[in-house]
């Protein structure tokens, strides 16, 4: 009986009966754990949660087994930013939800509302084995009423890839742009943008002390609404991290002083190049989402792009997590196995670039406690290999999403079955 055979059957069941357990057996477990890598492991899952993981694990008698041998099992993959689930076609702008424009809300902007847990990326993703995104709010240039983007995005989530309460988590992080993506919304100057970031951040600290004073006369003014102001609370009591998007090393070190100064806490999204004040982000504790197959410049803020740079923030102590570029997170998302290939190519360690593109982003995300690696406990978000992950030929043969086995079909699988099928005699158009 074939391992997908053996997925549906185990899919079927679930759905009549959740607290079936299910015994994954004979794989090849990279734990992302301190486990390491487990040979001849077996997975339990019950409830949707990892119960054991090991080489001598008893299976009940009337769990659903599933014969993975010759395979390998990997923790579910997290893309670490992006807009799954908020963008069909990027060109049209009904199908957009992820931007922010207008005054009226900056930091207090929420997208996690907006998320389409039916969307057809979420299918094409998670057949590929991303079962969490963080999906993040940005800026874009003026629309057609003239509205322009705040340096200030708004508020990102974390999402699973399944159909049942998607949200994982809300107000996951704070998303600005600075550097020149910051300057080309706040009026062409990055410094701009610095001080536009610096202001919020000083408003939002001096509301903290006069709330009760907020509808006073007497009150200062503010340059953000209430709504970001109370948004911003979570962000200057250090409870929520900053996503930053920045690429030029002295721009990396002026949001670290920032940081600094606010004690925040700071992520680097784009860092291309992050690898040199790696040190420095190292001694902040600041990790690095990084695309790994930048090596030639697209603007002037990535002079310095070079194919090992993650392996160079490795080796200095960097956490690091792959999420492609700003415009390559969503319907492509699943390229992060590609990408993670490239640096292990290029210098990062296997181990490491796995975990750059499952446990990492959900340490960074502070939801590591609840995914991101197989241990008993966690929640049972797994894809069986039929090959090494990184390379390009290998496929996943199963997805499990809150130990549920989602259906390998996107709407690309199904046009490519239904153009390749020469023995029906209807013309494709006719087909059903």
């Amino acid at each position: 009986m074939s391992l997908r055979y053996l997925i549906l059957i185990c899919s079927v069941v679930l759905t009549t009966a959740e607290a079936q357990t299910i015994a994954i057996t004979g794989a090849r477990v990279h734990t992302v754990a301190e486990a390491g890598t487990i040979d001849d492991a077996t997975i339990l899952i019950s409830d949707g949660r990892i119960t054991a993981v090991g080489r001598n694990v008893a299976v009940p008698s009337d769990a659903q087994r599933i014969d993975a041998a010759g395979q390998r099992v990997t923790p579910g993959l997290f893309t670490p930013i992006g807009q799954i689930g908020l963008v069909e076609v990027s060109a049209v702008a009904g199908t957009v939800d992820y931007i922010q424009r207008g005054e009226a809300f900056s930091a207090s902007f929420d997208i996690a509302d907006a998320f389409n847990p039916r969307s057809t990326l979420i299918p094409v993703n998670r057949i590929e084995g991303i079962t969490h995104a963080a999906i993040a709010p940005g800026a874009a240039a003026p629309d057609e009423l003239g509205q322009t983007s705040s340096v200030i995005s708004g508020l990102g989530a974390i999402v699973h890839l399944g159909e049942a309460d998607p949200v994982v988590q809300r107000a996951a992080m704070l998303v600005v742009s600075l550097g020149e993506s910051g300057g080309e919304v706040a009026g062409g100057s990055r410094a701009a943008a610095l001080l536009t970031f610096r202001a919020a951040l000083e408003d939002a600290l001096d509301y903290a002390g006069h709330k009760a004073e907020y509808q006073s006369r007497d009150r200062r003014d503010y340059s953000v609404s209430m709504a970001d102001l109370e948004a911003l609370q979570p962000v200057i009591e250090g409870t929520m991290p900053v996503l930053a998007h920045v690429d030029r090393a002295s721009d990396i070190r002026h949001v670290l002083a920032l940081a600094d100064e606010f004690r925040l806490r700071l992520i680097i999204a784009g860092g291309a190049e992050a690898w040199m004040v790696a040190d420095e982000l190292a001694a902040a504790d600041v990790g690095v989402i990084i695309a790994a197959t930048g090596n030639l410049p697209d603007n002037f803020d990535s002079l310095n792009a070079r194919l090992d740079a993650a392996a160079l923030l490795e080796e200095a102590g960097v956490a690091v997590a792959f999420g492609g570029d700003r415009n390559a997170s969503d319907h492509n998302a699943r390229n992060i196995t590609q990408v993670a290939g490239i640096a292990v190519a290029n210098g990062m360690t296997w181990e490491s670039a796995l975990r750059a593109i499952t446990l990492t982003p959900a340490e960074l995300y502070g939801v590591a406690d609840r995914i991101g690696s197989i241990e008993a406990g966690k929640v049972a978000n797994l894809v069986i290999w039929n090959d090494d992950p990184f390379e390009l030929r290998s496929y996943p043969e199963a997805v499990y999403i809150e130990g549920q086995a989602v259906p390998m079909q996107s709407r690309q699988t199904l046009l490519r079955d239904r153009y390749l099928d020469s023995s029906d005699t209807l013309r494709p158009v006719y087909r059903r």
